[in-house]
């Protein structure tokens, strides 16, 4: 949370001053140290704003990447579970198949039927 203040604060402060057309226009001066002293200013403003556009970018940049890889590893997992679900359908295919009804029918049978002897020796 605290991020995402600190990121609308800087992009406050990257377009505090700009107006459309460019940059506020100060009042012309008749000096000309004064107006060289506004160059420099305007000018140090600038390479601040600048410096925070390359860092902002860099944090962009950092996500970006940090949620490719989570894609990646999302879409390796579906994969996995692609192939787990298939083996498991061909497995269902093989069991419900109409052939071998007969033979699960025996095996349901022999199991509950095994069940009771137990069931009946134990008690």
């Amino acid at each position: 949370m605290n991020a995402r203040r600190e990121l609308r604060n800087n992009r406050v402060a990257l377009f505090d001053g700009i107006e459309e057309g460019g940059v506020r226009a100060s009042p012309s001066y008749s000096s000309h140290e004064i107006e060289e002293h506004d160059n420099e200013a305007a000018l140090e403003g600038l390479q601040d704003r600048v410096l925070l556009l390359k860092r902002l970018t860099g944090d962009i940049n950092e996500e970006v990447e940090s949620h490719n890889r989570m894609l990646d590893r999302m879409g390796n997992d579906m994969d996995s579970s692609r192939g787990v679900l298939s083996g498991t359908m061909d497995r269902f295919k093989t069991v419900f198949d109409p052939k071998s009804r007969p033979k699960m029918f025996s095996l349901v049978a022999l199991f509950v039927t095994i069940f009771f002897i137990v069931y009946y020796l134990t008690r």
